[in-house]
C-alpha cells in the first residue's frame, strides 16, 4: 500500500500529493494521512471525484483514508 503523509500541510497540498500518488500508483490502494477534518473531506471528495472508493478512519486526532 503506497502511503502519503500529509500531515500538518495546508491545502491544496494534500490533494495534490494525493493526485499524484492516484496518477502514479492507482492501481494499489492508497493510505493518506492528514491533521485537519477539512482536509479530510477535500481528499475524499477529490478521491471519489476520480472514481475511487474512500474508507476514511479517524486515528487519535489524525484521519487515514485508504483509497481503494
Amino acid at each position: 500500500m503506497y502511503e502519503v503523509d500529509a500531515r500538518g500541510l495546508s491545502c491544496p497540498e494534500p490533494i495534490m500529493m494525493t493526485q499524484a500518488a492516484i496518477k502514479s500508483h492507482g492501481n494499489e490502494k492508497i493510505k493518506v494521512l492528514v491533521s485537519e477534518p477539512h482536509q479530510r473531506t477535500n481528499v475524499e471528495k477529490f478521491a471519489k471525484s476520480q472514481g475511487k472508493k474512500v474508507l476514511v478512519s479517524e486515528k487519535g486526532d489524525e484521519f487515514e483514508l485508504i483509497i481503494e
